[in-house]
């Protein structure tokens, strides 16, 4: 079964979603390995992608978290 390759335009490498983020690349291997956050994984290179909606979503988390914990 051939794998279906990821359309880059909708995703940000590890570095580029550490910066989106403000956390440090290491940040989000972690998260990847205590699956808090999981990328995506390129079939051909395992390489690590981060769609942007589910940054966007993800940060939208942690604001709702943090002003719920506000109150």
């Amino acid at each position: 079964m051939k794998k279906k390759m990821l359309n880059l335009n909708e995703y940000m490498k590890i570095k580029e979603a550490a910066e989106f983020l403000g956390v440090c690349v290491h940040t989000l291997r972690n998260w990847d390995r205590k699956n808090i956050f999981k990328p995506r994984r390129n079939p051909v290179n395992k390489y690590r992608y981060y769609k942007k909606e589910d940054l966007i979503r993800f940060l939208k988390q942690l604001e709702n978290t943090s002003v719920e914990g506000n109150k």
